[in-house]
């Protein structure tokens, strides 16, 4: 968790009362090779309940992610981690269409050309992020859980105008 850092952040935010997908590039270097880069790309997505669940059965689901994913949200949640919106209100995140390429370049360079990549597409959604190449999936979650927070406010607010708070 401690060597994800998100590059470049979309311009958009989750989706208070929608599903909000996600346009991501993950670099990663491999422990076993020296001046190479994997690069991940793919979609990760933010979903909001299909239905309103019993409070015993609330709880984050997650899709397309391994058994690393589980184990990151009961760490954080004994870290500390403000956990309880997630849970109370059963957001779903999935990834999909994942594809890797390995990059003959040293990192640095790697990250600028996709950032520069990134910059150019103009796609709101594109998120560049780095992070560590055997928990890549974790780094997926950090990221996510990064625009969680960064979307808390405009979600209460949107919450609160519509009278569900």
């Amino acid at each position: 968790m401690r060597q994800t850092r998100v590059l470049y952040a979309p311009d958009r935010r989750i989706d208070s009362f929608g599903d909000t997908r996600f346009n991501f590039r993950l670099i990663t270097e491999p422990m076993d090779e020296v001046g190479v880069c994997r690069v991940r790309s793919g979609w990760v997505e933010a979903n909001r309940p299909r239905i309103l669940r019993p409070a015993d059965l609330r709880g984050i689901e997650i899709e397309g992610f391994g058994a690393d994913a589980g184990r990151f949200f009961e760490w954080m949640e004994a870290h500390g981690a403000r956990l309880q919106a997630l849970f109370e209100y059963g957001f779903r995140f999935s990834r999909s269409d994942v594809q890797e390429e390995l990059v003959h370049d040293a990192a640095r360079e790697v990250e600028a050309r996709v950032v520069q990549e990134a910059l150019s597409c103009g796609d709101p959604f594109r998120a560049v992020i780095t992070g560590v190449d055997d928990a890549w999936e974790v780094s997926l979650l950090c990221f996510m859980m990064e625009m969680i927070q960064k979307s808390h406010e405009i979600n209460v607010f949107d919450f609160r105008r519509r009278g569900l708070l």
